[in-house]
């Protein structure tokens, strides 16, 4: 076995040990319940998923789903339903590596409820929202898996880092699965902290936007 395949080898160990790790941490704290979610991530010829119905809590890595670039699954339990999802995610924004899908109780609820701006569904009331998420659009509602919200949410892909899917939950991509996870935690609480005090406080004024852009860059 030639050293590159060795390199290859070892670097897809490691990311399928930080899907299971990053998945369990969701879980356990109630990112994510039961069997819902999933965590996928870039290889140099495919990908690597959760299985469908697997529980985020309990992933083995050496079950996770391997994906050819063409869709054909190579190895693994059977991949998650949401695979067209995260492909073409994947098609529209050649710098996500990771996409992390949970559940998360106050953004389900927030698109029960209302959102701020169906092209922002919380407002920019914390800096580190501005600078970690940016502006996250709400996908209207149809069945997990429906193929017209692949479609959808891969062509905002390279415009945005994430969506909210209408009593489903977030959807966020980055360069890795931890910072995906990062991002999403980041939008799960500005959303907690929005459906709090909703009628008690008001947005980040564009002057502080403004500085974040210049001092942080941030997309926003």
């Amino acid at each position: 076995m030639s050293h590159i395949t060795d390199s290859q080898t070892a670097d897809e160990n490691r990311l399928r040990e930080e899907i299971c790790r990053v998945g369990a941490s969701l879980f356990n704290r109630g990112y994510t319940v039961g069997s819902s979610g999933n965590i996928s991530a870039r290889l140099p010829d495919g990908w690597l998923i959760t299985p469908t119905d697997a529980c985020l809590g309990w992933l083995d890595p050496a079950r996770l789903a391997k994906v050819a670039g063409d869709g054909r699954q190579i190895s693994g339990d059977r991949a998650s339903k949401t695979l067209a999802l995260h492909r073409g995610i994947y098609a529209g924004n050649a710098a996500a590596c990771a996409v992390v899908h949970t559940h998360s109780t106050h953004l389900v609820a927030l698109s029960l409820a209302g959102v701020w701006k169906p092209e922002d569904v919380v407002p920019p009331i914390t800096p580190y929202y501005v600078m970690k998420v940016g502006h996250v659009p709400l996908i209207p509602y149809d069945r997990p898996g429906a193929p017209a919200v692949a479609e959808q949410v891969a062509a905002l892909a390279g415009q945005v880092r994430g969506v909210l899917l209408e009593r489903l939950g977030p959807v966020v991509w980055h360069e890795s699965v931890s910072s995906a996870a990062f991002a999403l935690e980041e939008l799960e609480e500005t959303a907690k902290l929005w459906l709090m005090l909703r009628d008690k406080t008001s947005p980040l004024n564009a002057a502080a936007i403004d500085d974040l852009r210049q001092a942080f860059q941030a997309r926003w």
